[in-house]
């Protein structure tokens, strides 16, 4: 009776020996590739609780995360020779675990790869603004190129994105400066529009205000009011060159003022004569003083 307890024990023994040697927990985020003597199963293996044989089956996990792969950054020159280093990073997933455990020997050295050629491809067929200015294009042009070899290995390519372009300093330096002289055409063009907007301005208002001379006066006076507004000490006026052309002349004696009246000039309705400054000149060019008029007077004998 000792003796088949015992062997019964033992059977138990062994039994749960094998049973713990034999079972194998597959991840949620994993899936399992059993290969059997050497060949691989065509089941995959879904997440849980698997058996395996003892001593026959041997079994791979396969990550089906989405993988975020840095690409180092690459050294090429564009299609107008300029030369630039760029770096990306590409993100994918496995689709298929049996072909990415059988077909391809370490999938994710063999996408770094892919990813490393294809971008060094693209920086050759592009321009140095394409790269600065149009990445979605380029980004589809990378996922397009690298998705081709990655489907054979039960790989999805997700996205690929270019992370940083390195320009050369002396490149840098001329973007800089041109840059500034853009900025300076743009300046100088939105000053003289708004110099042409003003100039038609105020030759609408000097038309307006020709018409009603008055407006002049009015418009210095009002300028006068914004000035004196500013607490200033001094105030500076418009006097008419011309003016200032006669008192010069009157202080060296070229010219003088005299009273002209005439009968002609007398106002409508009144008896008075009518005093305006009238300017003389000499024979030689130089101005001169006239001689008054005299009033008529009654005749004498």
């Amino acid at each position: 009776m000792e003796l088949v307890t015992l062997f019964v024990l033992v059977v138990v023994v062994v039994a749960a020996a094998l049973w713990f040697s034999s079972a194998r927990v597959v991840r949620q985020i994993e899936r399992g590739v059993v290969f059997r003597l050497g060949r691989a199963q065509e089941n995959v293996r879904p997440p849980g609780l698997t058996m395996l044989v003892p001593m026959v089956d041997r079994m791979t996990k396969v990550n089906v995360q989405v993988v975020t792969l840095p690409v180092p950054a690459q050294e090429g020159i564009t299609r107008d020779n300029v030369t630039v280093k760029v770096d990306a990073v590409v993100y994918f997933r496995v689709t298929d675990p049996w072909r990415a455990a059988v077909i391809v020997q370490d999938y994710r050295f063999a996408i770094l790869q892919v990813a490393q050629t294809s971008l060094r491809s693209i920086i050759g067929k592009s321009e140095m603004d394409d790269l600065l200015s149009n990445r979605e294009k380029l980004n589809e042009g990378l996922e397009i190129m690298m998705d081709s070899p990655a489907a054979g290995w039960g790989i999805e390519i997700d996205r690929v994105e270019i992370k940083d372009v390195a320009l050369p300093e002396s490149m840098k330096r001329s973007m800089s400066r041109q840059a500034e002289a853009e900025r300076e055409r743009r300046s100088r063009i939105i000053t003289a529009d708004g110099e042409l907007q003003a100039s038609e301005k105020l030759a609408a208002a000097a038309r307006q205000m020709s018409a009603t001379p008055a407006a002049l006066q009015l418009r210095l006076l009002q300028t006068m009011v914004e000035v004196a507004a500013e607490k200033n000490s001094t105030l500076v006026l418009p006097f008419p060159v011309e003016m200032l052309r006669f008192f010069e002349a009157a202080a060296r004696g070229d010219v003088s003022l005299t009273a002209a009246a005439s009968e002609s000039e007398l106002p409508a309705g009144g008896s008075e004569p009518r005093s305006e400054p009238v300017l003389h000149t000499n024979g030689h060019g130089s101005s001169a003083p006239s001689p008054s008029p005299e009033r008529s007077g009654p005749a004498t004998s």
